[in-house]
């Protein structure tokens, strides 16, 4: 069994690479989702890899990776796991967890409600939009109640699924601002010489390199376990690289922002919408907290 992507995965890969980099490059990012972007990703076969080109969770984590790279918003893991059951962007719900937010509500058509009793599909409900969400390009709004729809999936997969395609993400942002930290130290300089040829910004940025390549090994190896569960064992390889990817994302938001030094804090670059983003999805599919648990029973 390979683990590495095989040529025609890398050309999906950068195929997509090239889409976003003309359709949502980092100075649109601020603008957030619309509908044109929206169009794009449907009409690449972003959400379709499954039904319409019968690829599996190897393919769409590299996919994946690529909207991670580019911070692309959205109810993307969603869309994924309900493509050919729904109609248009579909986001996600997690019952267990008080009070019951949910986000891109207003964009979506149709909401996942992942009850550990059964899956659910059903059409958006109204909700109240919170003032001051995480990250300022993820709306999210509270629910009053849990709606009932339509059966739909099964519970384990779809969580694994979506846990997988969620550490994709994070393994894009982890590699983008790996590539940020990197070119601005190329670029800034103090007492007459690039801040990239000081030691320790060099060793934050071999870190940052070395976490989120960590990480894309867990993440590939867990796709193609989750594609052939002969393997190993999927729920642990899922579990495994949910968890580095997080901390791949979330540790190099921060290094990115140390390296940046005061310009890290403002809106001037795009740092922080990833470092928001990498917060935000760190808490979708399960915490790290929840992953590590569920690898030491595992073991």
């Amino acid at each position: 069994m390979f683990f590495l992507p095989t040529e025609d995965q890398r050309e999906l890969q950068r195929g997509v690479r090239e889409v976003l980099d003309a359709a949502f490059p980092l100075e649109r990012l601020p603008r957030g989702l619309d509908a044109a972007l929206w169009k794009t990703l449907e009409e690449t076969g972003v959400f379709s890899l499954r039904t319409d080109l019968d690829l599996g969770m190897v393919e769409a984590s590299l996919v994946f990776e690529e909207l991670g790279r580019a911070a692309v918003p959205g109810p993307l893991v969603g869309s994924f796991l309900a493509a050919g059951a729904a109609d248009g962007p579909v986001t996600v719900l997690d019952p267990r967890h008080r009070p019951l937010v949910v986000s891109h509500l207003a964009f979506a058509a149709s909401l996942l409600v992942l009850d550990p009793s059964g899956p659910e599909l059903t059409p958006t409900p109204a909700g109240t939009e919170l003032s001051e969400p995480i990250d300022p390009l993820t709306p999210l709004h509270e629910l009053a109640a849990v709606p009932t729809g339509s059966a739909f999936g099964d519970i384990d997969r779809l969580w694994q699924e979506g846990a997988l395609l969620t550490a994709a993400v994070q393994v894009g942002l982890a590699a983008r601002l790996t590539e940020l930290a990197v070119e601005y130290a190329k670029g800034r300089e103090q007492f007459g010489q690039p801040i990239g040829s000081f030691q320790a910004v060099k060793h934050i940025c071999a870190d940052m390199l070395v976490r989120t390549e960590l990480a894309r090994a867990a993440l590939h190896a867990a796709a193609v376990t989750l594609d052939d569960p002969e393997v190993g064992d999927a729920a642990r390889a899922v579990a495994g690289a949910k968890l580095l990817a997080d901390e791949a994302a979330t540790q190099n938001a921060r290094s990115c922002v140390q390296v940046h030094g005061g310009m890290g804090f403002t809106w001037e670059v795009p740092v922080h919408f990833f470092l928001k983003r990498a917060w935000l999805h760190a808490t979708e599919f399960g915490t790290a907290d929840d992953h590590a648990e569920d690898l030491a029973a595992r073991l």
